[in-house]
């Protein structure tokens, strides 16, 4: 089952019409206006044939929960994981990379300037 965060809603707090380009807009991380002004362009150059989709979108999305994300910043990191999972994981990683060595340096530098705490340590190994 998916996350809530990684599915695709309708966004009727948004919504022009049934939420569904905003909904779309919000699982992409693309402006809605774009999505909305494709969603025109794909209706003229199909014929209508977009408008039966669109309405069947509306009807079988759920609508968006009203506090699915705390804040913007929430937002983006769910935008970006949709978007490329693995590079978001690649993120993570390099950031609890960054984080381990900058605790390893401040380990470093509070056993070094502490010889009672070095011995103690030194005992437990």
């Amino acid at each position: 089952m998916n996350s809530p965060r990684t599915t695709l809603y309708r966004d009727k707090q948004n919504a022009k019409l049934m939420g569904v380009c905003s909904g779309i807009a919000d699982y992409t991380g693309v402006n809605a206006i774009w999505i909305r002004l494709g969603m025109i362009g794909l209706t003229f150059m199909s014929g209508g044939m977009t408008i039966p989709f669109y309405f069947i979108a509306g009807l079988l999305l759920n609508k968006k929960p009203a506090h699915l994300y705390v804040d913007n910043e929430e937002q983006k990191y769910w935008q970006r994981v949709r978007q490329s999972p693995q590079r978001t994981a690649r993120e993570i990683r390099g950031r609890m990379r960054d984080i381990d060595r900058r605790l390893a340096d401040v380990e470093t530098y509070y056993v070094t300037s502490n010889p009672r705490l070095n011995a103690e340590i030194e005992r437990l190994r």
